[in-house]
């Protein structure tokens, strides 16, 4: 299951007005940043995902930009997910808008395959008023290509029998895991579909790919693939970034922004019960030029203090150019089940217990009034 442009469209439901306009969430023309999502109305002057937005208004200069909303996203989004756990308890989310579901032995209790995937859409879009695409295969890749195959609002059916057809004409770029130097050496071999693809015996493709990456695009494009349905994958990382209008050299300037960047992962750590122990760094200058630094703590935590401490550190001690930054971002990762989040050794329980209220207080006045509202401070050494 897969919504269909779930940030526009959740954009749409708000404002009846955007309906068949060009809608583009990310940044506002003028300013930097890229496309986070498109409506189906501004895919058709060429706009995507993670194109400047400078580029989308060159194509589309009358579209309707926003800045996300997250929150009003995560709500939609939990109310999809609800959903699908009626249908089904066996359902893997692989982020905010795309949902794997094990439909096995549901025949008798709820219908064919197809008749479950369009009660899926109409569920869908009786309670929430969006629209899913719908895959249904016999695993994980032709699921997720039949969900692709009929957007927006479409519900593809690949029986077994029926895989080597449906993929045969589709192009190599189709595939999971196929980025742009992969396309480039297909595209140097004039393999351009999935049927000329299949006819490269798995020994020449090593030569070109490598063992493990042609073992992967020759089991997929004969269709093999997993069918497991894990429920409880959950997500492996939290991250946060931010780009700036113009390119800042100001270490105190990068620092609140951290600051803020670090509360924002913490905020969403504590909401979703994790703590992390590896602690990962961004930063992107001109050119694109980006580089990640990680740290690994020697425990867990959900703590925004701890979250900037560390991520500071890295921005000063791993040799980083010294040149303007357009980006900065931080993340947590590397969650260890059924620990705690690590206290201060030093620090007396009453002292970890009122920290401890400190951030559920900052978590309240946040939930009510919004981000910004209430925050740490941090000293701030005299230049």
């Amino acid at each position: 299951m897969d919504l269909d442009a779930f940030f526009a469209s959740c954009e749409q439901l708000g404002h009846p007005e955007y309906a068949g306009r060009p809608v583009i969430v990310g940044a506002f023309p003028g300013r930097r940043g890229v496309v986070a999502a498109a409506s189906y109305a501004a895919r058709k002057f060429g706009i995507r995902s993670a194109m400047p937005i400078s580029e989308a208004q060159r194509r589309c200069p009358d579209a309707i930009y926003l800045r996300p909303d997250m929150e009003k996203y995560r709500r939609l989004s939990r109310q999809v997910f609800a959903i699908l756990a009626t249908l089904t308890p066996v359902v893997e989310a692989a982020s905010i808008d795309e949902a794997y579901l094990d439909l096995t032995g549901l025949e008798k209790l709820l219908g064919a395959p197809e008749i479950i995937g369009l009660e899926i859409k109409r569920r869908i879009l009786a309670e929430t008023g969006l629209t899913a695409s719908v895959g249904i295969g016999p695993n994980r890749l032709i699921a997720k290509l039949g969900s692709e195959y009929r957007k927006p609002d479409g519900l593809t059916l690949v029986r077994p029998e029926q895989v080597l057809d449906f993929l045969a004409p589709m192009p190599v770029s189709n595939l999971r895991g196929l980025g742009r130097q992969t396309g480039k050496i297909f595209d140097r071999l004039g393999i351009r579909t999935i049927a000329q693809l299949r006819n490269w015996p798995l020994a020449a493709l090593e030569q070109h790919l490598g063992k493990k990456a042609a073992a992967s695009f020759h089991r997929q494009a004969f269709g093999l693939a997993s069918d497991q349905v894990i429920p409880e994958r959950g997500r492996k990382s939290i991250s946060k970034e931010t780009t700036f209008e113009m390119d800042v050299l100001d270490h105190r300037v990068l620092q609140d922004a951290l600051r803020h960047l670090a509360a924002d992962v913490a905020r969403t750590a504590r909401r979703e019960g994790l703590a992390g122990t590896v602690v990962t760094l961004k930063i992107r200058f001109e050119g694109f030029e980006t580089y990640t630094r990680q740290h690994k703590r020697p425990g867990p935590t959900q703590d925004e203090r701890e979250i900037m401490k560390t991520a500071w550190q890295l921005f000063q001690e791993t040799n980083l150019p010294a040149k303007p930054v357009r980006l900065i971002g931080v993340g947590i990762s590397g969650w260890e089940q059924d620990q705690p989040a690590q206290a201060d050794l030093f620090a007396q329980p009453e002292q970890q217990q009122s920290s401890q209220r400190l951030l559920q207080t900052i978590d309240r006045v946040t939930e009510r009034f919004g981000k910004g509202k209430l925050q740490l401070g941090a000293p701030r050494k005299k230049p």
